[in-house]
């Protein structure tokens, strides 16, 4: 260790002693997969016990209202489980914002439901990378930066809803955004060399309901209106306008039915990812002029559901200034810290789009996540806790402006 005082030392040294890898087998033995209310119920308590070693007030929120389309085009309302939220001095005149998120992609029924070592060292698991370690990471560095004496105020929230989008949750995310003069999210290193993530796009999901009008196919079929015709015609007319900023991905269409009869109903489903501002402003533009174009020449009605959940984020000269810190409180604990752009989304890029900077993926280097294969690297633990305890406190101490 290079650079550092002797305090930082000491702060760095209990930050890695925390049992943070009993902790990551505890809270990914529990499924918390997105809709599995009751696992989501259960690793909540388990991390406000965690917590609970920690100053301030500890509550769990509400999730927000959140509606989705089903296949049959009705909109119905989506269940999510509640967002654990940590305030610590909230009147301090320095405070930044923690998150991180407790859900993950496998659902109740999932296969990929338990925990093995694949090789000394190596964890495989669902979550032990996005982002039960993450968590831990996070209670690590706090927890040695309290028992060294800090005054930063601070804001930990970890939501139950990233994995698809965080829709219940970017109300408190963007309330508690407000007003802090930095932002760390615990995702998991972009790349196992432990690499961050730097500027992301953004990304909208979007239905859309086409309605037409039903006739036999054969008898008098011009005086239908095929919707399904017209969902594929939107479709391509979507895909079509992709460009260097802008990825367009029709993923789904659901409607039709028997052979002999026009199809009055369908739903077409679009992800849309923007490199920027500019380009989400664009893709607005696209959408609306695809469905009057299409409709108009279908002479359907197409109702449009969703939104740019996540907004671009590019990297501005108070993100660069972070990813700096960063850097360098790698560099004074041996750690080589790099960044670069990724094709990702996380909670940091509705951090961004609030004007507070973030580095989005503090948490543990490991892979293969989203799949049976995803892995922890346990050396990590001890490696990312220092090097947030550390970022941290040289953010208590005034090293951004």
């Amino acid at each position: 260790m290079t650079g550092m005082s002797a305090s930082e030392r000491t702060l760095t040294e209990r930050a890695a002693e925390a049992p943070m890898r009993a902790q990551v087998e505890a809270w990914a033995a529990v499924n918390s997969g997105t809709g599995h209310l009751e696992g989501l119920a259960t690793v909540a308590a388990l991390l406000a016990d965690a917590f609970a070693a920690l100053p301030g007030e500890l509550r769990l929120v509400e999730p927000e209202p959140v509606t989705a389309i089903a296949a049959d085009g009705s909109e119905r309302g989506i269940d999510h489980g509640k967002h654990l939220h940590l305030a610590v001095r909230p009147g301090a005149n320095r405070r930044i914002l923690l998150t991180g998120h407790m859900d993950t992609v496998f659902a109740a029924g999932d296969p990929f439901q338990t925990l093995r070592e694949i090789e000394p060292g190596v964890i495989n698991g669902p979550g032990v990378a996005d982002m039960k370690s993450g968590i831990a990471i996070m209670l690590a560095a706090l927890s040695a930066l309290e028992a060294e004496g800090t005054s930063l105020g601070y804001d930990v929230l970890i939501n139950s809803d990233e994995e698809t989008g965080s829709a219940s949750s970017a109300k408190p995310i963007a309330e508690l955004a407000r007003g802090k003069v930095a932002a760390l999210t615990y995702e998991p290193a972009a790349l196992p060399d432990g690499t961050l993530a730097g500027a992301r796009p953004g990304s909208g999901n979007f239905s859309f309901i086409v309605t037409g009008k039903s006739a036999h196919a054969g008898r008098n079929p011009d005086d239908g209106r095929n919707a399904l015709l017209a969902a594929a015609a939107l479709a391509l007319r979507l895909a079509e306008a992709k460009a260097p900023g802008l990825s367009v991905n029709p993923a789904k269409i659901d409607g039709g039915g028997p052979n002999n009869v026009v199809s009055d109903h369908a739903v077409l489903r679009v992800n849309l990812r923007p490199a920027t501002p500019a380009d989400e402003a664009l893709a607005k533009t696209l959408i609306d002029d695809a469905v009057a174009e299409i409709a108009a020449r279908h002479d359907v009605r197409i109702h449009i559901h969703g939104s740019f959940g996540r907004p671009p984020k590019p990297l501005d000269a108070r993100a660069e200034t972070l990813f700096g810190l960063v850097r360098d409180a790698g560099r004074d604990l041996g750690q080589t810290i790099g960044w670069q752009a990724t094709g990702g989304v996380c909670d940091g890029n509705n951090i961004a789009a609030c004007g507070v900077p973030v580095v989005d993926t503090m948490g543990a280097r490991g892979g293969a996540i989203h799949s049976p294969q995803e892995y922890l690297i346990v050396a990590s633990l001890a490696e990312r806790a220092a090097l947030s305890a550390l970022t941290i406190s040289r953010i208590a101490e005034g090293a951004l402006p």
